[in-house]
């Protein structure tokens, strides 16, 4: 073979590696490895504790399907939330979880556990503020980050009213500064859920922020996401969440990490998401 081709050979041989290395792999012990792509700052999803180990309910909930798996074992990956989706599309993760609502566009590219937990929505607004309701956020100032679930309602809410639509502020920031710019008077109300803001409140010590429940039709879910060619993991995954659920083991984390037990969904309600 000429020196040409060798060389040639080699490097199709290196990326080719390369792209085997971003893909799940098996362990010694045979046990296929699940890259699961987190955020690790949204407490109490995904947190680091004192120690600098990821925890959190999204964490511990995958930490219990997988426990004492003979097919699987899951690596935790921390990453940015603009990678999650990207990673998921690449290969480099075949799973994801960090607080992660449904939306039919998501459901068109990546597959959907059932539902691990419910996150009621507040309005987080401060303690002399005049808003009284979710009725009550027109001509005022928010924060969102692009693309998330509270900037489409945010935005389906200005095309309503567009004789008194709300201030909506793109950022990047995550939910702790965002809550530590409404404690300081910057914006005007934050819509988000209420496990994350009652813990962020509670450690930021943010005293001049009070929350308004937001009545809903639907309960807000939240799921794990795999990438499109992990229908096995799907089902492995759905199947231990169905026995966590029956167990109570799925209450024990949500009253621990949530702060309440009954942030988790009934036995008829733990289903795929449809599409459609």
């Amino acid at each position: 073979m000429k020196l040409k081709n060798i060389v040639k050979f080699g490097a199709v041989a290196v990326a080719s590696v390369a792209i085997l290395a971003a893909c799940s792999s098996k362990t010694s012990s045979g046990k296929e490895t699940i890259n699961f792509a987190t955020v690790g700052t949204t407490n109490p999803f995904s947190y680091e504790d004192k120690s600098g180990n990821l925890t959190g309910y999204d964490i511990e909930v995958a930490k219990a399907v997988f426990k004492g798996s003979d097919k699987y074992k899951v690596s935790f990956k921390k990453t940015e939330w603009s990678s999650v989706f990207a990673g998921l599309d690449s290969g480099k993760y075949q799973m994801a979880g960090n607080n992660i609502s449904y939306s039919t566009d998501r459901a068109k590219k990546y597959l959907y556990s059932e539902p691990t937990g419910t996150t009621p929505t507040v309005l987080t607004v401060g303690k002399d503020s005049d808003i009284k309701s979710f009725d009550d956020i027109g001509g005022h100032s928010t924060q969102v980050v692009q693309g998330t679930t509270t900037a489409k309602q945010l935005e389906d809410y200005n095309k309503k009213h567009s004789d008194n639509q709300v201030k909506i502020n793109y950022t990047e920031e995550d939910i702790p500064q965002i809550l530590r710019s409404l404690n300081d008077g910057k914006y005007d109300f934050k819509l988000f859920d209420a496990p994350t803001v009652n813990a962020v409140i509670k450690s930021q010590n943010l005293s001049n922020l009070k929350t308004i429940d937001v009545p809903s039709d639907q309960k807000p879910f939240i799921y794990f996401v795999f990438s499109s060619d992990q229908k096995d993991l799907q089902k492995f995954v759905n199947k231990r969440l169905e026995a966590l659920q029956k167990d109570g083991t799925l209450s024990k984390l949500a009253e621990k990490y949530l702060g309440n037990k009954d942030y988790v969904p009934t036995a008829k309600e733990m289903k795929v998401p449809s599409n459609k």
